[in-house]
């Protein structure tokens, strides 16, 4: 008789996965701090919005289909008659192209629910959610209705505000002077906070900023963003490989 190794019991492809209304409410919660911060981040988007010329229709439906604050941001700098669609597109293919590193890191257990449970609970994924239920999963707790839960609680956040930052944007003409600029990095490290889990943790955080600063200097757009990430996602490959 021979005993498994320690480390086959925890592979995700062997751990149970559920996904009830529980999981879902327990997303829902843990995020709502992260949502106020959302919604200061979708007021700056709004003003801006309104100081581009969008209409509110636009916006709208910008945050309700694209949803992704970045991309979105980056393509007000491009807004101009006439549109140029190929540069909006591109931009907004390579900035959200980091959704390709965030799907491969929960698709062990998102490839065991039903094509329905996750293709929706995916478009609401976000970068403050996906790493609040990567936290979640690391303490053992195998819930894939936390993505959806908190997903859609940041998603009203979102689309909810950039319309009422476009509706106020006569009034309020400079976002930086009330530190609504700040709201997007805060988040981040507050989650930054929340996945550290010891000094292994630093070799990838570190890589994927060199690359991504030097990349900054160096490329044109917004390759920096997806050049970090491959460049931290491979430390963090040769780390556990050690």
């Amino acid at each position: 008789m021979t005993d498994d190794p320690p480390e086959a019991a925890t592979q995700p492809s062997e751990e149970p996965v559920a996904f009830d209304l529980k999981g879902g409410v327990a997303g829902a919660r843990r995020v709502l701090p992260i949502a106020l911060s959302v919604c200061a981040y979708g007021l700056v988007f709004g003003v801006l919005a309104q100081q581009a010329r969008l209409s509110l229709l636009e916006v709208l439906l910008m945050s309700g289909l694209v949803y992704a604050g970045s991309a979105q941001l980056i393509v007000l700098s491009l807004w101009a008659m006439p549109l140029p669609i190929a540069a909006i597109l591109l931009t907004t293919l390579i900035v959200n192209l980091r959704n390709l590193l965030l799907g491969a890191a929960i698709s062990p257990w998102f490839s065991r629910l039903s094509p329905l449970k996750a293709y929706t609970s995916i478009f609401f994924l976000a970068d403050e959610n996906w790493a609040l239920m990567m936290g979640e999963f690391a303490k053992g707790k195998r819930n894939a209705a936390f993505l959806l839960g908190s997903g859609l609680v940041l998603y009203v956040a979102w689309v909810g505000s950039t319309v009422v930052g476009r509706t106020l944007g006569d009034v309020v003409h400079d976002p930086a002077r009330f530190g609504l600029d700040f709201a997007f990095t805060a988040v981040f490290l507050s989650l930054l906070v929340g996945l550290w889990k010891g000094k292994s943790d630093l070799l990838p955080w570190v890589v994927a900023a060199i690359v991504a600063v030097a990349a900054a200097h160096v490329l044109p757009g917004k390759w920096y963003i997806l050049l970090g990430g491959l460049a931290g996602s491979v430390a963090g490959v040769v780390r556990h490989a050690d």
